[in-house]
């Protein structure tokens, strides 16, 4: 086989696959070739290691394994200058396998896009919840953080036996609840959630930036950058803008 055809052989193989490949050109002598099965060899132990850490992250959906339908729950935008505060909740099957789950913020944009669809594909349920600016300065960001998740809950089509929430004990809630600090980094619903909540406010804070382009919010999702600030004192706020949080700059 061609060089060329063997690297779109890799190039072509899934994860799960990439033994076989390995395999097939140990015996290949060519240098070109053997790099490829070295790089092969590379993203086999990446997958491994990813696999291990997925598996770990499994960690509370497994002690709760008794309760049929596990709902992790977490929340975005608590720190913005402007827009919603966005909760996700999401049931993931019991065999879920979905890799590369973690913490949104720890994931790249493009990741966190791709993941959204698979999680809203797979899961077993999933809600979003939204607290406006005006609501925010009502209530403060705390209540509002509470009304998000119970929003985002309560859109779910299965109602779940227990909540593993990242951190906080949502209350009014009549379900089980678990706060784990850092949650969506230590269980794979916790960060579904974060993920879909994440993915979905970003999309929010782009329409916005075409309504309110002199702020940025496209790329800054309405945290408080210096050109954002800078926005603030110039051009004064708008209305998505959080009135509770830019005291400061007005």
């Amino acid at each position: 086989m061609k060089i060329a055809e063997i690297k779109e052989h890799l190039k072509n193989t899934k994860d799960e696959a990439l033994q076989e490949f390995i395999n097939a050109y140990a015996d290949d002598e060519r240098s070109a070739v053997r790099e490829l099965v070295t790089k092969a060899e590379k993203k086999q132990a990446a997958w491994q290691a990813e696999l291990k850490r997925t598996e770990a992250m499994k960690r509370f959906e497994k002690e709760y394994a008794d309760c049929e339908f596990i709902c992790g729950v977490d929340e975005v935008g608590r720190g913005p200058l402007a827009g919603p505060i966005v909760a996700g909740a999401v049931i993931l099957p019991k065999d879920c396998s979905i890799l590369y789950l973690n913490d949104s913020k720890q994931l790249t944009e493009k990741k966190r896009e791709e993941l959204n669809e698979i999680i809203q594909r797979e899961a077993v349920s999933y809600g979003i919840g939204c607290v406006g600016p005006e609501r925010i300065d009502e209530i403060n960001i705390l209540q509002a953080d509470y009304e998000a998740m119970r929003e985002a809950v309560s859109k779910l089509t299965v109602k779940p036996d227990l909540l593993l929430n990242d951190a906080v004990t949502i209350p009014d809630v009549n379900i089980k609840q678990v706060p784990i600090i850092k949650g969506d980094a230590q269980s794979i619903s916790i960060a579904a959630a974060s993920i879909i909540a994440k993915v979905h406010r970003d999309h929010m804070m782009v329409s916005y930036d075409e309504l309110f382009p002199l702020y940025g919010f496209a790329s800054n999702k309405g945290y408080g950058s210096s050109a954002h600030i800078a926005a603030i004192r110039e051009f004064g706020p708008c209305v998505i803008h959080r009135r509770s949080f830019i005291g400061n700059f007005i």
